[in-house]
Parts: structure tokens; C-alpha cells; sequence
């Protein structure tokens, strides 16, 4: 099979299961996105009081999407060393486990108005995050890196989810 090199030495071995690793993630996203109500009219705009520090909201879909392609990208990087492999098939299953979780949170947060659930559930998706990157760094140490931008803002975000909580 013919193979893409990018920049770098990163090689695409198979093209079309790194675009299909990044469509699910996005695709991840995009379910959340129908749980996720922040615009004008609200519960989360107009009755949540919000700490000092939270980011306008045009960062969240930048920051959301940049994360969901890294996700993919490191996804594929797990995937392209041998699915056949059990440490492959562990860290893919903590992957999709965290990625269900990732989603529930905007259904635990938004949906239900809950900040105690969206806190809860957050602290869950972090472990497995972290979860994650270590089980991805042990097999492919870029697909690790790839997940750490994920971590950080999830820490962050889990700031905040706490923070929303405490003045509610």
C-alpha cells in the first residue's frame, strides 16, 4: 500500500481511517452540541452566574473542534499500530469510553441544568482521559502528546464546571 508522508515523518499509512478517526470524533462533538444550549434565552446564559475567568463563547467550538481533530488524529495513530494487539484494544475501548463520557457531560450539564452532575460526570471523563493518554503514550508516544491539549482544557474545563457549581 502506497504510503502519504507528511511533514515531520508522520505517515499515512491508511488515509481513510485517519479521515474516518476524525469524523467520530468530530462526529462526538456534534451529538453533544444538540445537548448544549448557551445562546441568548438560555438557562446557561441568563441564570447561571459564571466565574470571572470564563472564556467568550466563540472559543468553545475553536478549542472543541481543534481537540476533536487532535483526538482523531491520535485515535488513528493507536488504531495504525495493530488493532490485533491487546494494549491496542484496551486503550481503544478507554477511548470510546471516554468519548461516551464526553458526551454525556453536555446531557448531564445542559440538558438536566445540573452543575453537581456535570461536575461528577467531568471528574469521571477526566480520569478517563487520563486514562487515555497514558494507555496511548505506552503504545505511541505522539498519539499521547496529541492527547494532552484534551487533558488540559477538560482540567480547565472541570475548573469551571466546579466553579459554576460553588456560585449556584
Amino acid at each position: 500500500m502506497n504510503q502519504v508522508v507528511g511533514q515531520g515523518g508522520f505517515n499515512i499509512r491508511n488515509p481513510v481511517l485517519l479521515i474516518g478517526c476524525v469524523i467520530l470524533t468530530n462526529l462526538a462533538g456534534f451529538v453533544g452540541s444538540f445537548f448544549t444550549a448557551t445562546g441568548a434565552g438560555s438557562w446557561y446564559a441568563d441564570e447561571l452566574i459564571k466565574p470571572w475567568f470564563i472564556p467568550p463563547n466563540v472559543a468553545f467550538p475553536i478549542a472543541w473542534t481543534t481537540i476533536f481533530i487532535l483526538m482523531g488524529i491520535a485515535l488513528y495513530l493507536i488504531l495504525a499500530e495493530g488493532t490485533g494487539r491487546a494494549d491496542v484494544r484496551i486503550a481503544t475501548a478507554l477511548f470510546s469510553c471516554q468519548l461516551v463520557l464526553n458526551i454525556l457531560w453536555s446531557y448531564a450539564f445542559f440538558t438536566l441544568q445540573s452543575p453537581l452532575y456535570g461536575l461528577i460526570e467531568i471528574i469521571i471523563l477526566w480520569i478517563f482521559i487520563l486514562a487515555v493518554t497514558i494507555s496511548f503514550f505506552r503504545i505511541n508516544k505522539r498519539a499521547g502528546y496529541l492527547f494532552i491539549p484534551y487533558l488540559a482544557w477538560v482540567s480547565f474545563a472541570t475548573v469551571l464546571n466546579g466553579s459554576i457549581y460553588l456560585l449556584n
